[in-house]
């Protein structure tokens, strides 16, 4: 039997798009070919680059020229004085009574405002997710707070609280609550703390509320319907069954509200009445760290000691959201 050896002229391939085309002729879809390896490769990359590249100009570069402007000497109101400091603006901290007091009023706020705001939005939340008539505009009318500007909020909450002819005081007079003399809300460090904790609270506890309820939305309705045959109450369901269940929303919530509170700046800055002094309160009983950071940079034009105190604040930060995301996963965790 007799065989016919091909020649290579008549020697054919398979194309991509299934037909044959003759070896060493030029393939008509080799262009085409390539621009699609070409747009499954790259063209990913090519749509997320304008973030990446926003990012990197107005997150990465502001962040590494702040930590250059903290080891130098760096005035707005004396060029001459320039040069290299070191450590030298983060040894002068240690001994800044006026960075001291400034953190102390940040964690003293950050505590009477995170720990009820969250408590309370659990609450709300665990209601909301419940029947009830209306249950859409009871859902809508909790997040209004957090679309509110918040200094429009901020000018309203100083005037409640006004020493003379805020509502405040009428209120707490007309229940014979206090004193005979009104309560001056600026003048003590627990007074104004506890007005701006109260602006704080209002503008987030419906903000968190709703993200908690997204996450009960999930938990399927029998677990709840097991757990009250087995005789449990509505508040133990919520601390035995929600809280654990919801836990990655909760840790979430509780790392966001620690950032928030520890970088507190518009609510106690607009309290003060001549709020670009940036003093809080006439001997700092309100002042944060983020409004000394404006005043020590923008005031004092120490821009030097100004980056060296953002920078505390950033470990600061990092530190206690770290310690209190760990504290609320092992206490959902041990609620298991």
């Amino acid at each position: 039997m007799s065989t016919t050896r091909a020649t290579p002229a008549a020697t054919t391939a398979a194309g991509s798009d299934g037909r044959s085309a003759v070896r060493g002729e030029p393939d008509p879809h080799r262009w085409r070919n390539r621009l699609h390896r070409f747009d499954i490769r790259y063209t990913p990359y090519l749509l997320i680059a304008p973030f990446f590249l926003l990012f990197l100009v107005f997150g990465v570069f502001p962040i590494i020229f702040n930590a250059v402007v903290a080891l130098r000497h760096w005035r707005l109101d004396d060029p001459t004085l320039t040069g290299w400091s070191g450590l030298a603006n983060f040894e002068r901290l240690l001994t800044d009574d006026d960075f001291w007091n400034a953190l102390y009023n940040t964690f003293g706020i950050f505590l009477l405002s995170t720990v009820p705001q969250l408590t309370l939005a659990l609450v709300i939340a665990s209601v909301l997710n419940r029947r009830l008539r209306a249950q859409t505009w009871f859902r809508v009318g909790v997040l209004l707070p957090y679309v509110t500007p918040i200094t429009a909020s901020t000018l309203v909450f100083a005037a409640v609280f006004a020493r003379d002819t805020g509502v405040a005081n009428w209120v707490l007079s007309v229940l014979h609550i206090g004193g005979e003399e009104p309560i001056d809300w600026r003048s003590a460090k627990w007074s104004s703390w506890f007005v701006i904790a109260t602006m704080v609270n209002w503008k987030w506890i419906g903000y968190n509320a709703l993200l908690y309820l997204a996450a009960m939305q999930s938990i399927p309705k029998d677990i709840y319907e097991a757990a009250a045959v087995d005789g449990a109450g509505v508040w133990r369901q919520l601390w035995r069954i929600t809280v654990p269940m919801i836990r990655p929303v909760v840790i979430f919530t509780v790392v966001l509200s620690t950032i928030g509170g520890l970088q507190l700046f518009t609510e106690p800055m607009l309290l003060e009445q001549n709020a670009q002094a940036a003093r809080g309160g006439a001997n700092g009983e309100w002042q944060t760290i983020a409004q000394l950071i404006y005043k020590v940079g923008w005031k004092d034009l120490n821009l030097g000691y100004a980056a060296a105190m953002s920078w505390a604040l950033f470990l600061i930060i990092v530190v206690v959201a770290a310690v209190n995301a760990m504290i609320t996963n092992r206490l959902g965790g041990g609620k298991r």
